[in-house]
């Protein structure tokens, strides 16, 4: 019911809940939680803070979401976990606060769609309009880009990237970062092409999809050393603006893309 709060859901007296918002039965609302306006908190959700939490979020049972990171650097410093709007979170998710170690801070953005137990550790910055589907497991440190898509079961070592528009096949085990609109799958993971029916679904133009397919064979079968291609990429931005963030994104040090 739009509003209620089950009488048997315990709630801090400092968390602050907008208006419409529906607690189940036996969830724990802690200290220093913030949830906006219309969220659905479902029974036996155990929420605790500090964590914010925007409006139109649906959270189901068995979540546990702000809990302290699983970092045995943790000495209690007060980090934080924030989920933005209109995300779904299924049941068994659990979301850790950030470390001081990193920029405090654990961030789900708006419009993702996040399936029965995922894990997101410390630090995690995820975008917008993703999909995580069952059993997708990510380590500390890792960065989502908007519209990723991760298949079941994949498993992702800490301060690896994912770019935009990626894909991941089921059982995924990635050690390196994904650079933008790229597919990947296996043990370890392997490049197969571009996300090509996903970004025509978003509205890429043939023009941007043949620039992108271009792209993608200058740095995986052209031969080129890595920082060759990014150059080569880079240079042709000016000519498909749909480059761009494939360009920005090697031009970032990490942990080498998969290769």
């Amino acid at each position: 019911m739009s509003g209620a709060i089950h009488p048997t859901a315990l709630i801090d007296p400092t968390a602050r809940l907008g208006e419409n918002v529906s607690v189940g039965a036996y969830a724990v609302i802690g200290a220093e939680v913030d949830i906006g306006d219309g969220t659905w908190i479902g029974p036996h959700v155990v929420i605790n803070g500090p964590t914010r939490i925007g409006r139109d979020n649906r959270i189901f049972q068995f979540s546990s979401i702000g809990e302290a990171p699983q970092d045995k650097k943790y000495a209690g410093e007060p980090t934080r976990l924030e989920i933005g709007d209109r995300n779904t979170i299924r049941e068994f998710c659990t979301f850790n606060r950030g470390t001081a170690q990193d920029a405090g801070v654990t961030r789900v953005g708006n419009d993702n769609w996040i399936m029965a137990y995922v894990h997101l550790a410390h630090d995690c910055q995820v975008g917008d309009h993703t999909i995580f589907a069952n059993n997708a497991q990510l380590a500390g440190h890792v960065h989502i880009g908007d519209w990723a898509i991760l298949g079941g079961f994949t498993v992702v070592h800490q301060f690896v990237r994912i770019g935009a528009h990626c894909l991941t096949a089921m059982g995924t085990i990635l050690l390196q970062d994904i650079p933008p609109y790229v597919t990947a799958a296996g043990n370890p993971s392997a490049p197969h092409g571009i996300n090509s029916e996903g970004l025509k679904r978003r509205g890429f133009s043939p023009a941007a999809l043949a620039a992108l397919r271009r792209a993608y064979k200058t740095l995986y079968r052209s031969g080129l050393k890595l920082d060759e291609a990014s150059a080569a990429i880079a240079a042709a931005v000016p000519e498909e603006a749909a480059l761009a963030p494939l360009a920005d994104f090697l031009a970032v040090p990490g942990r080498g893309i998969i290769r």
